[in-house]
């Protein structure tokens, strides 16, 4: 296969995180009331198509047993390019063998001109050596290009079937949707928690703004997570079929995931699923729970107010220097260093809306006990 010598710019990949979140949430919103009810989704075929549709991923989600077809084939590129790799070494080999004997035979010609002794000898054997040496380079050469016409021909197949699938998708997707039928609603499969995360029954208008603007801010950085399938995709092709690993691919993930790690913090506290010890706060009534949670959380505003002042610092010195990574990449630092502040913010906001909510419980009790009546058993 050939080599890929693509480099992302730094452009697209910042592009690429604010545009595609925006472009998927809008997608979605667009395309689910379409296809609640269904078996198979044509849009999430698409999406398998496109980041596993090599080894026919697709193919298995649509229950069809063409997905042995494109296992096969991409087994077998897999293997063609080990024996590509081989030959080339092999080649690479041969082209240093001839260098050398060519450097003996000039060599031997300087140490005539000189009148050495067993000078004539030493000439004569480099100059069958080299003889030898263009021989060997002939059969590798023919050796490397029959691999790499072979793997050239199984990724083109490869590619056809691809190509072809996209036109046929929608029309199997049918077909799947027919013979099987639509699953039944099971509903919201905790009612506990719907009730517990229902913003209409939040008595203050704030927490609700706060409570939605973390829910978008969860809701943006989770597609970071569908970059990263398509990122890892590309390295896995890259570096596998084409031989041609990426410098960039690794680290735009790693720097993607600690900015969404960041962001996140404020949905997560929302939704109660930090890391916590909590084996004796179990046992405290709701009223109680708060009453902890009061007093706690003057810890918790202590660190968020350390980590927004010490977050800024780092990033105003990055933007100030233009920083950039250690890497050949060199992508810029101070967005992601900007990710320090902003996730502080939005923790810190949730933080008080958490606040807010548990002194209402601590004083008024019987908030508490209407709460607990609410909410449906089991």
């Amino acid at each position: 296969m050939p080599e890929i010598n693509f480099v992302l710019p730094h452009w697209v990949y910042w592009s690429g995180l604010i545009l595609f979140p925006l472009l998927a949430m809008l997608f979605y919103r667009r395309t689910k009331p379409k296809e609640e009810n269904k078996p198979v989704s044509l849009s999430l075929a698409y999406f398998l198509l496109i980041t596993g549709g090599f080894i026919g991923v697709h193919r298995l989600y649509l229950k069809s047993f063409w997905a042995l077809v494109f296992i096969t084939l991409f087994a077998s590129v897999l293997f063609v390019n080990v024996e590509v790799r081989d030959a080339r070494d092999s080649l690479s080999g041969a082209n240093n063998a001839i260098r050398l004997t060519e450097f003996k035979q000039q060599r031997a010609q300087r140490d005539i001109q000189k009148g050495r002794r067993g000078a004539d000898e030493r000439l004569t054997e480099a100059t069958k050596n080299l003889i030898d040496a263009k021989a060997a380079l002939a059969i590798e050469k023919a050796n490397t290009d029959r691999w790499d016409s072979i793997a050239q021909t199984l990724g083109g197949s490869l590619l056809l079937l691809l190509l072809i699938d996209t036109m046929l998708l929608p029309k199997v997707v049918n077909r799947r949707n027919i013979i099987e039928k639509p699953p039944s609603a099971p509903g919201f499969h905790c009612p506990v928690v719907e009730v517990e995360h229902d913003d209409s029954r939040e008595p203050f208008t704030l927490n609700r703004a706060i409570s939605h603007i973390n829910g978008l801010a969860g809701e943006f950085v989770a597609y970071w997570s569908v970059i990263a399938v398509f990122a890892y995709y590309y390295e896995v092709i890259a570096r596998y079929v084409f031989n041609s690993p990426t410098n960039w691919a690794h680290e735009g993930m790693f720097l993607m995931f600690g900015m969404q790690y960041l962001i996140a913090g404020g949905f997560v506290l929302r939704e109660g699923a930090h890391v916590r010890v909590d084996v004796i706060y179990n046992y405290f009534s709701k009223r109680g729970k708060a009453i902890v949670d009061v007093f706690t959380s003057v810890f918790f505003f202590i660190f968020m107010f350390t980590l927004l002042v010490t977050g800024w610092t780092f990033f105003h010195d990055s933007f100030e220097v233009s920083e950039v990574s250690f890497t050949e990449w060199a992508i810029q630092y101070w967005p992601i260093k900007l990710a320090l502040p902003l996730g502080a913010i939005l923790l810190l906001i949730q933080g008080f809306a958490q606040l807010v909510k548990d002194i209402t419980v601590a004083i008024e009790p019987s908030r508490a006990e209407l709460d607990t009546e609410v909410r449906p058993e089991g």
